[in-house]
């Protein structure tokens, strides 16, 4: 069965999508079939792999419910772009009683293609993140060790725990990845503080700070291509092999 995991924070700027990218990335270099879906209206996932974006993107496929249009990568990686149009999702929706299950319904008749579906959530806990929430099998948080991200995981947790009641029974934090990492005391505070509080959930691996995972990009490329020697290469990889441990 293939697993829908969404990488979900209502706050930016904690490496949601430079971990969906590289995670994907890493995964399909191990021979699996991964499907990127970016959600974002910002669609920085869509223009971490892609030069050219294409016309159809998931809002179209969400407003008008037709087939996701995929986009492949690379072998064995492949990608539902996302547009700016998508910052119009909660009003295109409104009057469509499914609005929060459409993304469900549509990934439903590919998933068995893939052995991984990873969902870029935007840094809002709108109608987007609400259908990954309910499309996914699991919930990954990236989160900095940091004083005010760490607090505002309540809401996201209160929001998983009426999708769970209502909707996705069986979705669960399935991972915590502590990212841009600096190994000050502060870090090192918060991390015992995420591990007391989501114990095994939270990865061994940390995603330190580190420049070739801002480059990468720019070569449209994951970092362990760009710069394979490099401190974000080693700890991309790294959580990819948990992740691959965790998911057997």
């Amino acid at each position: 069965m293939s697993r829908i995991i969404a990488f979900a924070n209502h706050k930016g700027g904690v490496s949601k999508t430079t971990s969906v990218a590289n995670v994907g990335a890493i995964l399909s270099r191990h021979g699996k079939k991964v499907l990127l879906i970016d959600l974002d209206a910002q669609a920085n996932l869509t223009d971490y792999f892609l030069k050219n974006k294409p016309e159809e993107t998931v809002f179209n496929a969400m407003v008008d419910e037709t087939p996701l249009p995929i986009t492949q990568i690379a072998e064995n990686l492949s990608i539902v772009p996302s547009s700016l149009d998508m910052v119009g999702i909660e009003a295109k929706l409104a009057d469509n009683v499914d609005r929060a299950e459409l993304l469900k319904y549509l990934i439903e008749p590919i998933a068995e293609k893939y052995d991984y579906i990873l969902l870029d959530c935007p840094p809002s806990l709108g109608i987007a993140t609400l259908n990954a929430l309910i499309a996914a099998t699991d919930l990954y948080i990236c989160v900095m060790a940091e004083a005010i991200p760490v607090r505002g995981l309540k809401m996201l947790t209160d929001t998983l725990e009426k999708v769970q009641k209502h909707k996705n029974p069986n979705i669960k934090i399935s991972g915590i990845i502590i990212t841009r990492w600096g190994g000050r005391n502060l870090n090192k505070s918060i991390e015992d503080n995420l591990r007391k509080t989501f114990k095994e959930s939270v990865f061994n691996t940390k995603i330190r700070e580190n420049i070739s995972i801002a480059e990468a990009p720019t070569s449209f490329q994951d970092v362990a291509t760009y710069a394979p020697s490099s401190h974000g290469a080693e700890d991309y990889k790294a959580l990819t092999e948990e992740i691959l441990k965790r998911t057997k």
